[in-house]
């Protein structure tokens, strides 16, 4: 199993609408609000890295999206 963790960036007053559409993405473990440089801490679970990418194009895709940054877990420390 591969994890990743994204940090999403998005425009002023639309944080829970990006939430909500990044809670619908397959793959998608859990999101939280956070305060700061980023709106939202985004946990991904896929089977494989490549799954991994696909996601965070998704969520790269997704309206309102400013800029992301995408943290991948080392396997061995998983």
């Amino acid at each position: 199993m591969s994890i990743a963790y994204v940090l999403v960036q998005c425009l002023i007053g639309h944080e829970m609408e990006v939430l909500r559409d990044l809670l619908e993405i397959n793959f998608v473990k859990e999101g939280k609000g956070t305060f700061g440089y980023y709106d939202i801490l985004v946990k991904i679970e896929a089977p494989s890295e490549k799954q991994i990418e696909n996601v965070v194009t998704k969520i790269r895709k997704i309206q309102n999206v400013i800029t992301t940054t995408t943290l991948s877990v080392i396997k061995e420390q998983d």
